[in-house]
Formats: structure tokens, sequence, C-alpha cells
């Protein structure tokens, strides 16, 4: 576990109002009352909705959606309760039980949370689990196609499902296929339909959620402030998101990937240069990321530069648009390859021959499967200079294990204003996902990557937005501000929601205060309520 997350904890553990030691077995009595109570359960039902750590349930269950090998080890504090509900009135039941017996809830859909906040507390937690909460529905005779989601389906369910029902329709969200659909769309998640159609929230058109009091509401009965909240805001702070409806997207029956991979010596840097100018700035239907690595060849340290691209169209016109805009990349019909729109989504799986892949891998959901990892983020604004540029690859190069994903903005991202969702970065030029993965344990190895890591944080700060430094919330990061929801909770809740939210931060604090003003709703980056004013 990080060690400086970890020293958080202990104090928070220190300064929570619930009982950081209490006995999990008197927890789970009291829970489990509660929850009998308030649900009518039957106790056959109940071994299997709320799990106590003595159940042969628990251990496995906790572990398929921890996908951070970091807070998956022995010493890694785990929940009293975990919470598997089948139907809303076991959600609703989890909320009003952990809130009444001053506990705190930790709500996971897939598990993707970088830094463990939905399976990790040092005080008296519980966890609620959506993952069995993964019905979708889709409708494709009305308004052009929507679609029904539970919070606990996969990106790879819900593309599969649509798929089923239309292959010419897709959602505008992630690549990965094991990303919880709760936490990733309403953290706005992206993918590489950013530049066509933007985010995962500007296709939300209702949502149903328990609130703290108990009560399951749909968007009429939440009203617009909290619908706003929940699309971009991170919906973990406001209440349970139990379901989304989403609008479908067209896309061509033939789509074009392609991948181009360079070294320092392939003329990588003139490519990842030119790459700031034309990205974020060709045809929205062209979506190009460049992956900056520091490998190890021949024993002298080097960096590749590998693109991997999405255009919705045709090779030939894809190759006379890139000839045009960014001969310095090299493309060539032969690097490129035409494809259905659910092939492409195997593609960025790594699927080599995607024609003989079916696409029922998309339903695999791979639990108990995690490395160790640790990811940052960064916005640039303005483009780097070549000369800088060169710089920052000699000093990567020196980092094992470590490194920058660019992400393009443009295209259609920006049609959207930055206030209409809480999601505040439309107008950026490129994402930057700062990365490291490694698979030997110990804390030897985590300081090693996590050290290289953050040394290209700061590495980038002069070419990365300031004032505030902005960071992207789906990339959790706890490096940048962690709150005890203490006295200066407002203080320091300000330090990373400004970094995550900019403006919108102040609108997503008054939502908060209204809809939760006890703050039940709470993780270590959480929003905070406004402060108590003195009297």
């Amino acid at each position: 576990m990080n060690k400086t997350y970890f020293i958080f904890l202990l104090f928070f553990a220190a300064s929570y109002s619930s009982p950081g030691t209490a006995d999990p077995v008197n927890v789970y009595e009291d829970f489990a009352r509660c929850f009998k109570n308030k649900t009518n359960i039957s106790d056959k039902d109940l071994t299997d909705v709320v799990l106590s750590r003595t159940s042969v349930s628990f251990t496995p269950v906790l572990r398929a959606y921890i996908r951070n090998a970091r807070f998956n080890t022995s010493s890694t504090p785990k929940p009293s309760v975990i919470v598997l509900p089948r139907v809303d009135s076991h959600v609703q039941a989890a909320v009003i039980c952990t809130k009444a017996l001053n506990l705190q809830l930790k709500i996971r859909s897939g598990g993707h949370d970088y830094d463990g906040l939905s399976y990790v507390s040092a005080v008296t937690f519980v966890v609620l689990d959506l993952s069995n909460f993964r019905n979708i529905t889709v409708d494709m005779k009305n308004d052009g196609g929507s679609a029904w989601v539970q919070t606990g389906a996969t990106l790879g369910e819900l593309f599969y499902r649509i798929w089923e029902k239309s292959e010419v329709h897709a959602f505008p969200a992630g690549i990965c296929p094991t990303v919880g659909v709760g936490g990733h769309v309403s953290g706005g998640g992206y993918g590489h339909l950013i530049r066509k159609f933007g985010l995962t929230i500007d296709y939300v058109v209702d949502a149903t959620i328990v609130d703290v009091k108990g009560r399951v509401l749909d968007r009429k009965s939440m009203g617009e402030d909290l619908f706003w909240a929940i699309r971009g805001g991170g919906a973990g702070s406001f209440g349970v998101v139990l379901a989304f409806k989403v609008k479908l997207v067209e896309v061509p029956k033939t789509v074009t990937v392609f991948r181009i991979d360079k070294t320092t010596d392939q003329n990588a840097l003139d490519m990842v240069h030119k790459w700031q100018f034309v990205a974020p700035r060709t045809d929205p239907g062209l979506f190009i990321r460049v992956l900056l690595a520091s490998p190890t060849k021949n024993k002298t340290q080097t960096v590749n530069a590998k693109v991997r691209a999405l255009y919705l169209g045709n090779a030939s016109d894809l190759v006379s648009m890139m000839a045009k805009e960014f001969p310095e990349l090299g493309l060539k019909i032969d690097d490129c390859k035409e494809m259905t729109w659910i092939q492409s989504l195997l593609w960025w799986m790594n699927y080599k021959d995607v024609e003989k892949v079916k696409p029922e891998v998309l339903l695999e959901r791979e639990p108990d499967s995690a490395k160790f990892l640790k990811r940052k983020s960064d916005y640039v604004e303005k483009e780097i200079t070549k000369p800088e540029l060169n710089r920052l690859i000699q000093q990567l190069a020196t980092l094992d294990r470590t490194g920058l994903v660019l992400n393009p903005y443009g295209g259609n991202l920006n049609a959207t204003a930055t206030n209409e969702t809480a999601f505040p970065h439309r107008h950026k030029l490129y994402k930057i996902q700062h990365s490291s993965t490694w698979s030997d344990a110990g804390p030897e190895a985590d300081r090693l990557y996590l050290g290289n890591l953050r040394t290209t944080y700061r590495i980038m700060t002069p070419f990365v937005s300031k004032n505030p430094r902005s960071s992207y919330l789906n990339y959790r990061d706890v490096d940048i501000g962690v709150n005890d929801h203490g006295v200066d909770s407002y203080r320091k809740g300000e330090i990373y929601g400004r970094k995550y939210f900019g403006e919108n931060f102040d609108r997503l604090v008054r939502v908060k205060t209204a809809v939760d003003p006890e703050n039940f709703f709470k993780n270590e980056q959480s929003i905070p309520t406004l402060p108590h004013k003195r009297r």
C-alpha cells in the first residue's frame, strides 16, 4: 500500500467520529439485524446478501473487484461487512443501516478507482458491492436508441448488449471492458469517441439514485441540481446511483484502426511534437492516442512512442488526410485495418485477429486479477516545444516502468459548455495519464515505481495547467490531497476539489450541502459540505 496513503488512513481513523476498532462480529450482528428489519429478507437469503468476515464468500467477493494489487495485501484494512444487493430495497437498507450505526459506506461498482477508495478505509466500514446490479435494457425503437444500465454492469457488457440490437450503434465510453458503469459514467468517463461525441455524461438523460434518507429518486424527483452533480462530479458524494439511462450514438458500418511504433532514433520526437498540433484539431472522427514508454532496449535506455488510433471512416480517406496533415506519422495503407465497430473494441483489447474473436469476450469480468499500479493525471493547454519535449523524453528514458499516455481533446468535446455538466476540462488541448504498472510485490518495488512516477509528475510541472494544476477525477490520485472530514473538511476538500472540478467545485459543494448536509456519503476525496458558520 502507498505509505503516504496508509499514514493518512491512520490519521483518518483517529479523527473520524465512527470507532476505528469496533469488533467486526458485533458490527455484523447489528448491521444484519437492522438490514433484516428493513427488508424482511429470509435468513437464507441474508447470508448471501450481507457477508460477515467469517463467511466463505467474504474474501472472494472482496478480492474479485480489487483492481490494484497494492490494496490487496494482508495489511490492507478490510470491511466489517460486505453487502451484495440484489434489489433496490437492499441498497436502501444498506444506506439506512450504515448511517444508523454510524459506519462509513464504501460504494463499489467495478473497483477500477486507482487508489482503492471504493473498498479501503481505516475506520469501521461497509462495502456496498454493486456487481450484481448488472441489468441492461436496450431500446432501439425510441429516440434513436437508448439503454437503461445498472451501475454494476461493466462497459464490456454494455457494448455487447448494444451490439446484440444494432451493429451501427455505440455508447461513447472507455475501452477497458471490465470497468464498472457507475464510477466511470458519474466521473465523466471518456473513450476513443470523445472527439466525435464527447463524454459519457453528455448522453445521460435520466438516473435513479438512493439518497441519504434511503429514498429512490429519478431525475424528476431528485431535481436538476443533483442530476447535474452526478454527471461528472462523482456520484458517491451524493448517494448510490442504481442505474443510468443513456442515449446511444450512430457509428459507421466500417471503421479504421492503426498502430505505429517509433523509437527516438526513428523520428519519434518529430512525430510526437507534431501530434500536439494535429490530434486535437483534426477531423473529430479521428482519435489518435500516443503512449510514451520507457523500456530498455539492448541495454540502452530509450523511449518508445506508440500510436494507437481509431477513425470513423475508411482507410483510404484516413491515409490521404494524414499525408496532408501529419506526414511525420508516415501512415501507409498497409498500416490500417478496416473492421466493424464491435471488432474495433476487440482490437483495442489487443486481439490481433479480431475476425476470429467472438464479441462474447466483452462479457468476461476477469475477477481477482490485479497488478500493482499507480496513476496520475495532467492537462496540457499549450504545445510543448520540441527542445522541451526532447529533454522530457531523455528524462523519461531513465525511469523504469514509467509512461505517459497522451489523449487528445478538441473536436466536438468542447461543443458542450464547461458548466453544463460537472466536468470542467473540455477546452484543454490534451490529457496526460502518468502510468506505472509492475508485477513484483513488496515495499521496495512500491518505493521504486511510485518514486519514478512522482518524478515524472514533477518533471511535467512547467508544461501543464496551473492555478490549479488540473486532474481527472476518474484517475483518482490521493497525492493531490485527502480529507479526514474534520473541522477543516471544506478547506481540505477544496485542495483536490479545485483540481478535479475547477469552478464547478462551488456548485458541487452547494448541491452536496443541500442533499447530504451531515456528510454521510464521503470518502477521502469526496465533495465536502459548506463550512458551518460560527455563532
